[in-house]
């Protein structure tokens, strides 16, 4: 623990008070965090690691198969859990400090090297997947001791995280380190952070801070502190544009350090073919973009939701978590030309998807207070700022 200690005393102080934060909790509280506690570090803190309104999340020492997801419980710590399904579990766990393969569709348990002790009653936390991990189709649902939700930490949590994770479509090298997902925090008043007003709501909107959208398109956004969005199949709408990728079944496993594979042998081009539609196949793995630009000022942060499934029986994301400043152009202050990346996979049976339709939600959610650093300034490796269609960074640029 004496790693934790030096690399948080060398973080700079926070700007404002603890104490006064509600709303989503930005950098500078996460580093009070670290400096007082509640975040603790069973290594030395990673220099990107803390992100405008969220702290990456990383693997322990040793992965722990599975035959099952599970939830433990009120009773049983995730240890527990794993032993009472297998009790040789110990005997089968995989070293992670040289990396290892996580096989496609199997099961794993993997303590990270964060813990949590929250001494503050009305502070809670939800993890999402990072970008990358979404786009490379892994699942990722944060378990915690005790617990009986995913992806959740409730108040005054005290103990170890886990990372449950499933790779749907290709097989991963990992190792301890590796970021598959992220913490964020949020305090509130009540039960719920304050809400976005109307009149500042029509203001993003009129002000263009958080969509570039055509007048005739005003009525997608409309929703106070919900952005409707919608797919691309057109692209520049010339025959053969790209406008999306699907993700081949058999291929060589990925190393999730490596920044130099060949999108060819693992992905399938989608073209602009006479139609802006797509039918997507069952259980076939799909990359489209927005069809808007999207921002996140910076006194907001904003997570992707599901549209109704009424409207068909498809999953438009994985990873929904977009920290302050995504997309957002500091010196005009509106939306730049950042495009949102869908990961999208069909159940069941095939579903055609067509130009414009609304897939999905962002739901804007106010900061406690302004991060004093922005996704994709001050070298945090932001790696999908003023993103079109982009796979994730293991892969070259087309």
């Amino acid at each position: 623990m004496s790693n934790s200690i030096m690399s948080v005393e060398k973080l700079p102080e926070a700007t404002v008070a603890s104490s006064r934060y509600t709303g989503i909790l930005p950098c500078q509280a996460i580093r009070e965090m670290l400096r007082n506690g509640e975040i603790k570090l069973l290594s030395e803190l990673d220099p990107d690691q803390i992100q405008p309104a969220s702290i990456d999340l990383r693997l322990g020492h040793f992965a722990y198969p599975v035959d099952t997801s599970f939830l433990t419980g009120p009773a049983l710590t995730v240890l527990e859990k794993i032993k009472q399904l297998d009790e040789r579990f110990e005997d089968f766990k995989i070293d992670l400090r040289k990396g290892a393969v996580l096989e496609k569709e199997r099961v794993y348990v993997i303590p990270l090297l964060e813990e949590i002790n929250l001494k503050t009653k009305d502070v809670v936390a939800f993890a999402n997947p990072k970008s990358s991990t979404g786009r490379l189709d892994i699942l990722t649902r944060l378990i915690t001791d005790k617990g009986t939700a995913f992806d959740q930490v409730e108040q005054r949590y005290e103990g170890r995280l886990y990372l449950e994770i499933v790779p749907r479509t290709f097989s991963v090298v990992v190792k301890t380190g590796t970021r598959l997902s992220q913490l964020r925090f949020s305090r509130a008043r009540g039960a719920t952070p304050d809400p976005i007003a109307p009149a500042e709501w029509k203001r993003l909107l009129d002000e263009g801070e958080i969509v570039q959208l055509e007048d005739n398109e005003r009525k997608l956004s409309e929703e106070k502190g919900m952005l409707r969005f919608t797919v691309d199949l057109q692209g520049t709408g010339e025959e053969g544009a790209l406008i999306g990728y699907r993700a081949k079944r058999h291929t060589k496993r990925i190393d999730l350090e490596r920044r130099d594979y060949d999108v060819l042998d693992f992905w399938e081009p989608i073209r602009f073919h006479k139609s802006a539609s797509l039918i997507l196949d069952p259980d076939e793995f799909y990359i489209l973009m927005t069809k808007e630009a999207i921002a996140v000022p910076p006194g907001f942060a904003a997570e992707m939701m599901s549209y109704d499934t009424r409207a068909g029986e498809f999953r438009v994301h994985y990873a929904g978590f977009f920290d302050p400043g995504f997309g957002w152009n500091p010196e005009t202050k509106k939306a730049g030309g950042s495009r949102g990346v869908l990961e999208v996979r069909s159940h069941e049976v095939p579903f055609l998807l067509e130009h414009g339709q609304t897939v999905g939600w962002l739901r804007y959610e106010r900061m406690a207070a302004k991060p004093d650093m922005l996704y994709g300034q001050g070298g945090l490796g932001s790696n999908y700022q003023n993103q079109g269609l982009k796979l994730a960074k293991q892969f070259r640029s087309a």
